[in-house]
């Protein structure tokens, strides 16, 4: 592999001044891809600058750890090298290497969730960080504390539910793109997001009045919820 896979950053076709071809490919894009595939790792090195930072903050929304998501983009671009001779000439390279990236977080949170330990306990003094907070200290803690719990509920959402929210909210991506990438209609798309982010709420209610420990993990059990479509 080459070194500059290694740690590098970039965005989703951003600095492209080449205009896209009929297949909706920017010239640029299309030769990259055509040189990675004859086994040019110059040009697969360019692929991940381009991408790398997409796939960091899509990793980092699935986990929730930033360790584990430079990890696991990285461990995607490798799969992906190793993997060109699979890769259909033409057609766009995020979409394909998504899905290298989706299954890769898919293993790990499925591995970390059989030894997964709750990040806190309800009334629990062993466990409090700090004594008799200041106004400012505590206030600080709150938002801590309310940013743990919303990633904590993200964990246990079935992972389609955790994917549209990774995707809208960490990405900002629109219905038609979110629907592009996963390769499902707009339809669904929108039916999971809803359900998505009902479930969430309701979540989040949970664990505020029972706490992290107490509430079921809901990730192992059914992927949609009652009445969901797609």
């Amino acid at each position: 592999m080459p070194g500059s896979i290694t740690r590098v950053s970039g965005g989703m076709g951003r600095g492209s001044a080449a205009g896209p071809r009929r297949d909706g490919l920017p010239d640029n894009e299309r030769e990259l891809v055509e040189r990675w595939r004859k086994g040019d790792k110059n040009a697969f090195g360019a692929l991940v600058r381009r991408f790398m930072s997409d796939a960091y903050l899509i990793a980092l929304g699935f986990t929730g750890n930033s360790e584990d998501a430079r990890d696991l983009s990285q461990e995607a671009f490798i799969k992906a090298y190793g993997a060109r001779d699979q890769f259909e000439g033409g057609r766009p390279f995020y979409p394909w290497f998504y899905r290298i990236l989706r299954n890769r977080c898919l293993n790990f949170i499925q591995r970390e969730s059989k030894k997964h330990e709750p990040l806190f306990y309800d009334g629990d003094p062993d466990r409090e960080r700090f004594a008799s907070p200041s106004p400012s200290t505590l206030e600080s803690l709150e938002r801590e504390e309310r940013i743990r719990l919303v990633h904590a509920a993200i964990e246990r959402l079935s992972f389609d539910h955790r994917e549209v929210i990774v995707l809208k909210n960490f990405k900002g991506y629109s219905y038609e793109q979110i629907a592009r990438t996963l390769e499902i209609p707009i339809g669904t798309v929108m039916s999971r997001l809803y359900y998505a982010r009902r479930m969430l709420k309701e979540i989040l209610t949970e664990m505020e009045q029972r706490g992290v420990a107490e509430t079921p993990n809901l990730f192992p059990g059914a992927r949609t919820a009652p009445g969901e479509v797609g």
